[in-house]
């Protein structure tokens, strides 16, 4: 079967959710799952009753009756949660996460890739964050058992990912190093994860899904290729307009007048080098435009990788009303789109639309109290004692220093995991005191979006992008599900 031209990208926390994927895919391109936070999601949905019932109908499907069963026991509200009452959020993990927390991972993962699967014969991926680690394992194992067709990885170097795919098509024990602040050479830090131990009957081989490394230079992409524990089947070459986490630019740290990182000379990448490889590629990063598309392609590349105009068709996760005030700046010609190298957690810098009744404005940012009560980005650190602490930047500064964070990383953090889970309408109800407000992110090339909105119309659908993307050359393809 042919590489897909298309790959929509795997965004924030369910913006590329199963509705979208499976539109992507059955129209013959790649359709990719965001895996980021999939337990609290799959929780949050089922608590505000799972009014369409496709939460339910996926479970039903999960090889473990019992494990589906305690999930639903455990979150499942009929007819939905009081309007302002608290989501029951899950447990955060850590380096020995509860039992409860790998099984809800594990079946969060299956729903999403089973239903974006259902009822046809297109191919499915989904984009984990290798800098997301403690989730990982059972996350790669779920989507496994739904027959995920290819893993999709960058914010990271995920050497050993391509080996756990080959175990755990089998179903054998695996384990991940995990990275530590602080740790020495002699420290062994790692999750372990045994399938049999959550699905004991379950013996039959499973696919192993390609596995296709996002990077953003031609050195790392060597250095998978050849050193990684494992095949890897193909790159995504992401640069720096591209939305969410952006690698940082090589070279000390330079800002521009609005405050936003330079990317400069060195942060090019020479697609020689992913020729010679002789692994197929995709460009991504502003590359929504049908004559990108045809330049990439007589380049050497398989197709390219395409975001955020995927993220604002009817499909995506993200809520209406963003949609809707998006589209009336874009309309106006006044959307901004800016670079923060302070607002994640990671370090890394992290592109944020800037939009009225989100963490983007300074008053809301500032009303928010400082809290982490997801927890998917923080950093794991060794105490004085030798022991594993967790610890986030962007959590209250005191709590921060007890645990040997210092000031100066602290200013301008944001909380990017319940800003997302916000922005796809699970927004949290902090004790009665604050609702959680919502933080968008979209590549530079946001304003594309007006390619879409035809007369009246303020929607377009996923099939609209793929039909526009690939313009004329659409007449001589033959979908690739077929």
């Amino acid at each position: 079967m042919k590489e897909p031209l298309i790959i929509q990208g795997g965004m924030g926390i369910a913006v590329s959710n199963w509705k979208l994927a499976r539109a992507v895919s059955m129209a013959g391109q790649l359709g990719v799952i965001s895996g980021t936070a999939l337990d609290n999601v799959l929780a949050h949905r089922l608590q505000l009753g799972d009014p369409d019932g496709a939460m339910r109908r996926a479970l039903n499907h999960f090889p473990n009756r019992a494990i589906a069963e305690r999930i639903l026991e455990r979150y499942f509200i009929d007819g939905g949660k009081p309007l302002h009452a608290s989501f029951k959020n899950t447990p955060m993990f850590s380096l020995k996460p509860p039992k409860e927390l790998i099984e809800l991972t594990i079946a969060a993962n299956f729903v999403e890739v089973y239903l974006a699967k259902e009822g046809h014969a297109g191919r499915v991926g989904v984009n984990f964050l290798e800098k997301i680690q403690l989730p990982t394992l059972p996350s790669i194992y779920g989507a496994m058992l739904a027959g995920v067709d290819y893993v999709l990885m960058g914010a990271g170097i995920p050497r050993a990912i391509p080996a756990i795919l080959d175990q755990l098509s089998t179903h054998q024990k695996v384990s991940l190093k995990v990275n530590v602040q602080g740790a020495t050479a002699e420290d062994d830090y790692h999750v372990t994860f045994d399938p049999k131990e959550f699905l004991t009957n379950f013996e039959a081989p499973l696919k192993r899904p390609q596995f296709i490394a996002i990077v953003s230079s031609e050195v790392l992409a060597i250095t998978l290729a050849k050193k990684s524990n494992g095949k890897v089947d193909g790159f995504i070459i992401e640069g720096p307009t591209a939305g969410g986490h952006n690698a940082p630019p090589r070279g000390p740290l330079h800002l521009n007048e609005k405050g936003e990182p330079i990317y400069g000379p060195k942060d090019q990448v020479d697609l020689s080098t992913f020729r010679k490889l002789g692994l197929p590629f995709w460009l991504a990063g502003s590359c929504a435009d049908p004559e990108v598309l045809k330049g990439a392609l007589a380049d050497g590349a398989s197709g390219i990788q395409v975001g955020t105009v995927f993220a604002y068709c009817e499909e995506s996760g993200l809520m209406d009303s963003i949609k809707r005030k998006v589209f009336g700046h874009a309309l106006k010609g006044d959307l901004k789109v800016f670079t923060d190298p302070q607002a994640s957690p990671t370090g890394f810098p992290f592109k944020i639309v800037e939009l009225e009744g989100t963490t983007s404005e300074t008053e809301e940012y500032e009303a928010r109290p400082r809290q982490c009560d997801l927890g998917y980005l923080r950093t794991a650190f060794k105490r004085k004692d030798g022991t594993v602490g967790y610890r986030c930047p962007g959590e209250p500064l005191d709590v921060y220093l007890q645990k040997e964070g210092t000031i100066e990383e602290t200013p301008g953090k944001k909380c990017i995991c319940n800003g997302l889970m916000s922005a796809i309408g699970l927004s949290q109800e902090q004790k009665g005191l604050y609702r959680e407000k919502p933080i968008v992110t979209s590549g530079d090339d946001l304003a594309r979006v007006v390619t879409f909105l035809k007369g009246n119309k303020l929607s377009y659908s996923a099939d609209d992008v793929i039909q526009y993307l690939l313009g004329s050359l659409a007449d001589s393809l033959r979908p690739l599900a077929v």
